[in-house]
């Protein structure tokens, strides 16, 4: 008869793990410490192109309250237990939820799904970490509040803190997640919560509108770091306009990228058109609901003339430009105006909105929504292009200049075209700078494939440091690789603060690269 061995956390007796786990259920109770394999299952599946051995929890937690938390961090400080937090865990393409490394024990949120405010005069709301944005999105609609969110693409699963923590982007006015954060409360390692901005004075009418508070700000360290457990944040919430007009702009020519982003860049500064924009490439915009087989079904990267016979099946261009304007009538016209200039003075682009629009191939439907803060999970589509269950996203940064846009394309198609997979990628314009987010899809029932998957992106990774591109974001098999392109001293920075804050090194060890 076979039994499964037991997983410790690293360097954890098993008398002294067997003793935290008592106590973690004597704190939230049996049902709610998970240590069964079936129980464990779902903290266990990767899509990025790690050996998933090596991301295996010893339990899970899952707390009710942020007064739970603190005890279950007490618990672990005293234990040296090493845990790994995840909010609503669906955070694909980046890990999903399963833990850093082997071993350690997933402090799992998901419970903490209350909604504790929602104010619609002054636009704000105070979360848990558990709230999806479909979530919040469904509470703001039944309450009648004229209020939009602002959710990432695969959107429904997903909540708010987690991603503001990670940093991620939406596509309405408010695309810049963290910059429309504003309070949290924190648990530390130690299990002290502290409250952040306007939060520390007793109660503060204020916390979630004046983000700073008195002396040094500290939000930002509880972003894509390991210092603390956020168990409450303050959103801000966008009005809703009076009118607003979604609108799609083609280009043909894989070399119009160039100049998409420097008609695109003085538009976005100048807030003529306010939201986050998104240029998507063909494939990205097929690759939602078609299927690569069809057009191609070789090893290679798809070749050039699949691409063309996909534009004119799909009715899409090589560059599918989506953005929006916002306000009254009169001020969507105007802007209007001063946008069909910008975009018609090469003859180039093909610009639509409304019927036209609509009637074209491609996202226009699920775009348009996600411009308004609208929930749909139609990116997840993009799953089926290549299949087998693999997903990373690399993205790296770059200014909004044509010339590095230009730069950033080639040397991903030359890279990802090496390993033999597809360029299926956007970028995302914020004010100045864009992210260039690109899925690297491939086969992870395929060892070889894989193995290649991994390679490429370490690959990326290197080459796009070396030319100046560091990454806003990744993945948990190469947090260690992409924290080691921004340098030593900042890292040394990084693990004062850990060793700070966090002396027994008992939270997230690993996450973005940071360890005591």
């Amino acid at each position: 008869m076979s039994t499964t061995k037991r997983i410790l956390p690293k360097g954890i007796a098993e008398a002294d793990f067997d003793a935290a786990l008592n106590q973690f259920r004597e704190t939230i109770g049996s049902e709610s410490v998970l240590t069964e394999s079936e129980q464990l299952a779902p903290y266990t599946k990767i899509m990025m192109a790690g050996d998933a051995s090596d991301y295996i929890p010893s339990a899970a937690l899952l707390p009710n309250d942020a007064e739970q938390v603190q005890e279950l961090v007490r618990i672990c400080n005293e234990y040296k237990v090493p845990i790994w937090t995840i909010s609503t865990g669906k955070n694909l393409g980046y890990g999903s939820a399963a833990p850093g490394e082997t071993g350690q024990v997933i402090l799992d949120l998901h419970r903490m799904n209350r909604i504790l405010s929602v104010d619609p005069e002054v636009c704000t709301a105070l979360i848990e970490p558990g709230v999806t944005y479909q979530q919040l999105y469904d509470y703001i609609q039944e309450k009648g509040y004229k209020l939009w969110l602002d959710p990432p693409a695969p959107s429904a699963i997903a909540g708010p803190v987690g991603n503001t923590l990670d940093r991620g982007v939406g596509y309405t006015p408010y695309g810049e997640h963290f910059m429309f954060q504003c309070g949290m409360e924190v648990v530390l390692a130690n299990g002290e919560m502290i409250r952040t901005g306007m939060g520390g004075i007793e109660n503060s009418s204020s916390w979630q509108v004046f983000k700073w508070g008195y002396g040094p700000y500290i939000d930002g360290l509880f972003t894509q770091s390991n210092y603390g457990v956020v168990t409450k944040m303050g959103l801000w919430l966008m009005p809703e306009p009076p009118a607003y007009r979604p609108f799609l702009i083609q280009y043909q020519d894989p070399e119009d990228i160039a100049e998409i982003v420097d008609v695109l860049r003085p538009l976005r500064i100048s807030q003529i058109i306010p939201n986050a924009v998104v240029i998507v490439h063909t494939l990205w915009d097929a690759g939602t609901h078609v299927v690569r087989k069809h057009y191609y079904d070789g090893k290679e990267s798809i070749p050039r003339e699949a691409i063309e016979r996909i534009k004119q099946d799909e009715g899409i261009g090589e560059w599918n430009v989506y953005a929006a304007l916002y306000g009254t009538p009169e001020q969507i016209e105007v802007n209007w105006n001063i946008v069909e200039q910008a975009f018609g003075a090469s003859g180039k682009a093909k610009i639509m909105y409304g019927d036209e629009a609509e009637q074209r191939g491609g996202g226009f439907e699920y775009r348009s929504a996600l411009m308004k803060g609208d929930m749909n999970l139609q990116e997840f589509g993009l799953y089926n292009w290549r299949g087998g269950g693999g997903s990373m996203w690399f993205a790296p940064v770059s200014q909004a200049k044509g010339s590095e846009t230009k730069d950033q394309t080639e040397l991903a198609q030359k890279i990802l075209g090496k390993y033999g997979f597809d360029y299926v990628a956007e970028y995302i314009v914020g004010w100045r700078d864009m992210h260039h987010v690109i899925d690297l899809l491939y086969n992870r029932k395929d060892p070889e494939e894989t193995q290649r998957a991994h390679d490429c992106f370490a690959e990326l990774i290197d080459e796009f440091a070396k030319r100046g591109y560091g990454l806003y974001r990744t993945n948990t098999e190469f947090m260690e690789q992409v924290a080691g392109t921004f340098g030593e001293p900042l890292r040394n920075v990084h693990t004062a603060l850990k060793n700070a804050l966090d002396p027994n090194g008992i939270l997230s060890p690993g996450k973005s690269g940071i360890r005591q």
